[in-house]
């Protein structure tokens, strides 16, 4: 059972960016989506949000974040309300400030995915109830806690020695909020992208100052193979963003495949057990439609993995989608119950 009373008092809390948790608390909740999971998979889950809404706003689409927070909110009682891209006025005919007043005296949580960090920062301000960042251009803390909780799911070894090395595109949110949080949970945590593809220096600085208080090494390099070298998780994420311009893609794809995830990567880590991680939708074949036009345009199959250590052992990218829906609703809990 999760305990009535979490240790770290999260109700009433938002989650906006992945620093407004405390290590301690990061670690609480991966421990309640544990035990939510456990619960789910044996057909015995409380209703904890029984009676309770909340809106889910998604001006980008999504498959793993809508369906972790729906299913999420269903299996524990909560009724949901979708408002997709066309389906409020927010930021359009009404400020973002009024929105978050009016929702805030109608729903008990609010969960956001968009593209300004400033909208889920001022729906956190104005709204008077929990507020999620389900992704902006910024960060994606709900991604995290799904990551490291797969992380802790496969090592055999305490987080603090983990080596944990993200690949590619790396400005980016899932690549920012890699490097803080494996900064903040005390991991040897590695960027390995082009020059030009590195977070920024404000994202660095507080990767930085994190790890000077929780003795993570951090590192940022263009140098591929030294970055990879010893790691127990390769990470990475698609090369083409949404909303990329279509001219573009080859000027990225030249600049990227250096630092695709293949079996040479994964040779080059020196470790038998490694293992990959991806946040999805990946790029590993020409199945879908950006994937045919790829290999027409480009003579490229692949993108930012191959569909070799995709579909290996090494693979535990399914693990981890799961595993959005457990944290998902860990955090949804913790916040909205917990004490």
């Amino acid at each position: 059972m999760v305990p009535d009373n979490l240790k770290h008092g999260l109700r009433g809390r938002s989650l906006l960016k992945d620093v407004d948790l405390t290590k301690d608390e990061f670690l609480e909740v991966l421990d309640v989506a544990a035990l939510l999971r456990e619960e789910k998979r044996a057909h015995h889950e409380p209703k904890r949000l029984q009676g309770l809404n909340i809106a889910l706003i998604f001006e980008k689409s999504s498959t793993r974040t809508r369906s972790a927070f729906e299913v999420g909110a269903h299996d524990q009682g909560a009724h949901v309300t979708y408002l997709g891209p066309s389906e409020s006025h927010l930021g359009h005919k009404e400020s973002v400030k009024d929105t978050a007043r009016v929702l805030g005296r109608m729903f008990d949580g609010i969960e956001f995915r968009g593209s300004a960090q400033a909208d889920v920062e001022q729906l956190g301000a104005f709204a008077g109830v929990p507020v999620w960042n389900g992704l902006t251009d910024e960060w994606h803390p709900t991604q995290l806690l799904a990551d490291v909780l797969t992380i802790r799911d496969h090592a055999s070894k305490p987080l603090k020695d983990v080596v944990l090395c993200y690949v590619g595109d790396a400005r980016n949110n899932t690549a920012n909020s890699t490097l803080v949080v494996g900064a903040m949970l005390g991991l040897d945590v590695r960027i390995a992208a082009p020059s030009s593809l590195q977070p920024n220096a404000e994202v660095r600085a507080l990767a930085s100052d994190l790890s000077g208080k929780s003795g993570a090494r951090v590192t940022v390099t263009d140098d591929v193979a030294a970055a990879v070298a010893d790691a127990d998780f390769l990470y990475t994420d698609v090369w083409l963003s949404m909303g990329e311009p279509a001219e573009k893609w080859g000027e990225r794809i030249k600049l990227l495949l250096p630092y695709q995830v293949n079996a040479q990567l994964l040779r080059l880590t020196h470790n038998p057990n490694v293992r990959f991680l991806h946040c999805l939708p990946a790029l590993h074949n020409a199945d879908t439609e950006i994937g045919k036009q790829l290999l027409t345009e480009y003579d490229v199959d692949a993108l930012e993995v191959t569909d070799e250590v995709f579909e290996s052992s090494a693979s535990v990218v399914f693990n981890q989608a799961e595993n959005r829906l457990h944290t998902i609703k860990a955090i949804m809990v913790a916040t909205l119950t917990g004490t």
